[in-house]
């Protein structure tokens, strides 16, 4: 696999305060956005601020709407290769893996297009592993 930049998400208490410091302080471009998210270049890499409503509520009790599923927060993950990506859901899907969300399109038809799918490592850690079919969407508004 060739390499691609990581995706992060992390819960903040203060959308406005991480904007500032993550795009004032760092000189990080700002990406998509919702209420309860924005998306960060973090040096070519896709940061994501959640909202953190529930002030110290962690792992699988903490969850964001994101197109119509409770996306986990805090979570982890890769950015694929489209093909990559298909191959990787099709290698768990075969084994048996147990989805957090099952692999699909999030945001289809729109500027963020990308496939995605939640699993769990064995300790409860949220991983997501998506893949854009045009990489250069990454960070597109």
């Amino acid at each position: 696999m060739s390499l691609q930049p990581f995706h992060l998400a992390i819960p903040v208490h203060d959308l406005t305060a991480a904007r500032a410091f993550y795009t004032e302080r760092l000189g990080c471009a700002e990406g998509r956005s919702a209420p309860e998210w924005v998306d960060f270049n973090f040096f070519g890499h896709q940061l994501v601020a959640h909202l953190d409503v529930s002030r110290g509520v962690r792992g699988a009790d903490l969850h964001n709407p994101v197109d119509g599923h409770d996306v986990p927060v805090p979570h982890f993950g890769m950015v694929l290769g489209w093909d990559d990506w298909h191959t990787l859901a099709a290698r768990l899907t075969a084994a048996g893996q147990v989805f957090g969300i099952a692999p699909g399109i999030r945001f289809a038809g729109q500027v963020g297009e990308q496939a995605t799918f939640f699993c769990y490592d064995p300790s409860g850690n949220a991983l997501e592993f998506k893949a854009f079919r045009d990489p250069s969407r990454l960070f597109a508004k």
